[in-house]
């Protein structure tokens, strides 16, 4: 069979589809973590947090599948990345399965006992899980500029030298409170969008807030990244049309060398621009109680963000700090050609049919979430 596109072509395409899925995720799937960690903030009264809880009621479930989609397009296109990271990364993803499951168990379980006490504890647990759910994929990704310690054997054997603790280094931590303020900010302008009272007033406090510190925390990370951490680079000659094979490059660690997308491509700063200017606009839109559009600027920072961080590491996925030659890029990580044509194939005719059915789905769910609609509804809501 001909294949109309060549591999190197096809695992560019599969690293921006990639970067695309985690992007929706952090959209899509972000506002649900912000509203959860932000609930005991935001929802003083048992019906303020029903009222914040039924805003993202019928849409979280949906929002997950873009969780899945980025896990599956993982495994399909990039099958080494997917290995090495659920090994090295084991409790990490443990710990975010578990909050995963803690979120509807906690939706469900907290309005089947009318006491106050047996509310109050699924409600910290919601809030505790959305948090620590962004902790988590925010000090993953601030390890990847780190460098994971992992090597491979001459077999092709993965070799993780590593641990839970191990991954909480500063900058990480970094990372980690960047994404937790970077969900609190999406949360709070889904919020905005969908409740009224004083949710609305004390989620645009949040927003506020959280977008001011997002812009800190971005500018402090990308000066950090530049000043003291070292970067990788790819020192052999590559052929990017060649069968997946980490062991055939030669990799090096150098000072600056993160900045080497942006210097040979300028116009990658336009990733930077929006993840500073998607979190001041929606500060601004919040100031001026302009709540509607503050979902749709945070939304643009945090695609700013995931592209800065995307671009920052390209063309690696993987570093390793322990044997940089062993790092992983998208010319040695990924599957076959065959493969990721036919992936490819799939995501042109089922990608079209999710969004559109996100879009009715958001569209016959719109309207504000008010204390009287739970109150008209409270045996038939969560």
């Amino acid at each position: 069979m001909s294949i109309p596109l060549d591999y190197e072509t096809l695992r560019i395409i599969w690293w921006l589809l990639l970067a695309t899925l985690i992007a929706g995720f952090a959209i899509m799937d972000g506002f649900d973590l912000g509203v959860a960690a932000q609930l005991l903030l935001v929802a003083r009264t048992e019906n303020e947090r029903r009222v914040v809880i039924n805003s993202i009621g019928p849409v979280w479930e949906g929002n997950q599948v873009w969780f899945i989609l980025g896990g599956g397009a993982v495994f399909a296109a990039f099958p080494l990345l997917y290995a090495t990271a659920f090994s090295g990364f084991y409790a990490a993803m443990f710990l975010v399965l578990l909050t995963f499951i803690v979120r509807p168990v906690g939706f469900d379980f907290r309005s089947k006992v009318n006491d106050p006490r047996w509310r109050q504890i699924w409600d910290v647990a919601l809030s505790v899980a959305g948090a620590v759910a962004a902790l988590l994929f925010g000090v993953a990704v601030g390890n990847l500029f780190l460098g994971v310690p992992f090597h491979f054997t001459d077999e092709m054997r993965l070799v993780y030298e590593g641990g839970l603790i191990g991954l909480l280094r500063p900058f990480a931590l970094l990372c980690g409170i960047g994404s937790v303020a970077m969900l609190l900010m999406h949360g709070a302008g889904w919020l905005l969008l969908k409740t009224d009272g004083m949710v609305a007033v004390r989620a645009r406090r949040v927003l506020m807030v959280s977008a001011a510190a997002l812009v800190a925390l971005f500018a402090l990370g990308g000066l950090w990244l530049i000043s003291s951490v070292d970067g990788f680079v790819i020192t052999s000659v590559v052929d990017p049309s060649a069968p997946s094979n980490p062991l055939l490059k030669e990799v090096v660690q150098q000072h600056g060398a993160w900045l080497l997308t942006f210097s040979q491509h300028h116009w990658a700063i336009l990733a930077p621009v929006l993840g500073f200017a998607g979190p001041l606009l929606a500060l601004l839109l919040a100031w001026r109680h302009r709540g509607a559009w503050c979902l749709l600027a945070s939304a643009v920072g945090i695609l700013g963000i995931i592209f800065t961080a995307g671009l920052t590491l390209y063309p690696f996925m993987l570093p390793s700090d322990t044997d940089p030659s062993a790092s992983l890029t998208i010319w040695d990580a990924s599957s076959s050609q065959m493969t990721l044509f036919i992936m490819l194939v799939a995501v042109i005719i089922f990608l079209p049919i999710i969004l559109a059915y996100t879009s009715w789905v958001f569209s016959i769910m719109r309207g504000k979430v008010t204390a009287a609609y739970i109150e008209e509804n409270k045996h038939s809501l969560y």
